[in-house]
């Protein structure tokens, strides 16, 4: 596990999982949003995220959390050794991205560039559960499928398997520490 996307629909919890993970782990966090939009939500140039995604796809440790573009998200997951899918109930989503544009009046969502507009993000939200749902919801499940031959995927299809995903991932980097770090015999 060096370089690890994480994907799926919005509000899946998908910045709060590769937060976790990047701790864990001690790979580099990158953010597709703050790399995709200035600070108050605005869109940088489309070549300089593109150039600016290449350079972190180019280097050896990496979790990256997000969409980007749909030129960028199939580089990002051939480029990747390990896949993060979380898929689940399209319910679940509509309720975290209720849940975040409530509570994004108090605090802003992690992973968010500073002064993102939540109502204006969050109806886009709103409209992207539905198409990302019907369209690339199919096409991740057959990719990971396609994947699984040559890349760990984790196929996160409830809440309860977050919890589970957290644990396998505690266990293999604290078995990893402790068979690095015990004397040869």
């Amino acid at each position: 596990m060096q370089k690890v996307a994480v994907f799926g629909n919005t509000g899946g919890g998908k910045s709060t999982l590769s937060k976790r993970l990047s701790d864990i782990t001690g790979l580099p966090l990158h953010i597709l949003d703050k790399i995709q939009y200035r600070s108050g939500g605005a869109e940088v140039p489309k070549e300089d995220f593109k150039r600016a995604h290449q350079e972190i796809l180019q280097t050896d440790r990496w979790v990256i959390d997000g969409f980007g573009c749909m030129e960028t998200l199939w580089l990002r997951l051939d480029e990747a050794d390990t896949l993060v899918f979380i898929d689940l109930p399209l319910y679940v989503h509509f309720w975290w991205v209720t849940k975040r544009l409530m509570s994004g009046y108090f605090k802003p969502p992690a992973g968010w560039p500073e002064n993102t507009p939540i109502l204006k993000s969050s109806i886009t939200s709103y409209r992207t559960l539905w198409l990302c749902d019907k369209y690339l919801r199919p096409k991740y499940r057959e990719y990971i499928d396609r994947a699984r031959s040559t890349k760990s995927v984790y196929h996160i299809t409830s809440t309860e398997q977050i919890s589970q995903f957290f644990t396998s991932v505690e266990n293999e980097f604290n078995f990893k520490d402790g068979a690095a770090a015990s004397p040869a015999d």
